[in-house]
């Protein structure tokens, strides 16, 4: 008997002096919001395949939700995980890279090909390019988390870049401009946005806003009249808002590097 128990308490010292194995798993709040942003694109691919355009641009702006809640919720919880920024990066390809670009490509650049062949060419070719560049952006971002000024975005966001498509969907399919000839401006369009979102354009990423700090009576007023203006006709309030802030990023950086040359001048 005494060495049996001389055995037990030898193994339970063992136990002891071992270190203490994490428990392996993921946190499920963030990656649940995570996980929706992904269905909600997956969604839009599958309206768009049956002619459903408003609700494919809808299901767009809902992934851009969701994508907006998972990293905050990550940060208040403090449940930040190696695990879920590599899930946020494939969620965001699929919301952002492939179903603007198969949306689109379903609303107005497949039709480019009743133009001529080379038409057609270019229209698929342009929705490539979207999701290519939006596969780059994403890699760089991933690359330059931590040394990037989280003031600003090189290049344009890929849920920016979405929103512009998701918008130019919704209000196109809303004033009834999914004809043959809205292609090429919709592949204009697309280009852009994809080639800013590989560029060195800086973008504002209201990252500093605080909106714990008390602001002045007219602020709120201005916040009504937008609300009001946009209440008008949604789609093509957001599609404007969306446009005007992938225009702002080329604005930004040539007024900034004309502040530099006068301050060096």
């Amino acid at each position: 008997m005494t060495e049996e128990s001389d055995r037990n308490s030898a193994y339970a010292e063992d136990r002891e002096r071992q270190p203490r194995r994490r428990r392996r798993g993921i946190y499920l709040l963030p990656n649940l919001l995570t996980t929706a942003a992904l269905f909600f694109g997956f969604y839009a691919v599958v309206a768009a395949n049956n002619n459903e355009y408003q609700l494919a641009a809808i299901a767009i702006f809902v992934a851009m939700v969701m994508d907006g809640l998972d990293g905050r919720v990550a940060r208040l919880t403090n449940t930040q995980s190696d695990f879920g920024v590599q899930y946020d990066s494939l969620s965001d390809m699929v919301s952002f890279g492939i179903a603007p670009a198969l949306v689109v490509y379903q609303w107005a650049l497949a039709d480019l090909v009743n133009v001529g062949t080379l038409a057609g060419k270019l229209g698929w070719l342009g929705a490539f390019t979207y999701s290519a560049c939006a596969a780059l952006r994403l890699a760089r971002f991933n690359t330059q988390a931590g040394v990037a000024d989280k003031r600003y975005f090189q290049g344009l966001p890929s849920p920016a870049a979405a929103s512009v498509l998701a918008g130019m969907v919704w209000a196109g399919n809303r004033l009834d401009l999914s004809s043959v000839y809205s292609g090429f401006p919709a592949l204009a369009i697309t280009a852009i946005a994809g080639i800013l979102m590989v560029s060195n354009f800086r973008y504002y990423s209201f990252k500093e806003v605080d909106f714990r700090y008390k602001v002045p009576f007219t602020a709120v007023v201005v916040l009504v009249l937008i609300i009001v203006f946009a209440s008008l006709h949604p789609p093509t309030m957001l599609f404007g808002a969306a446009l005007a802030y992938m225009v702002s990023g080329p604005v930004l950086t040539v007024v900034q590097r004309r502040r530099k040359r006068h301050r060096g001048a």
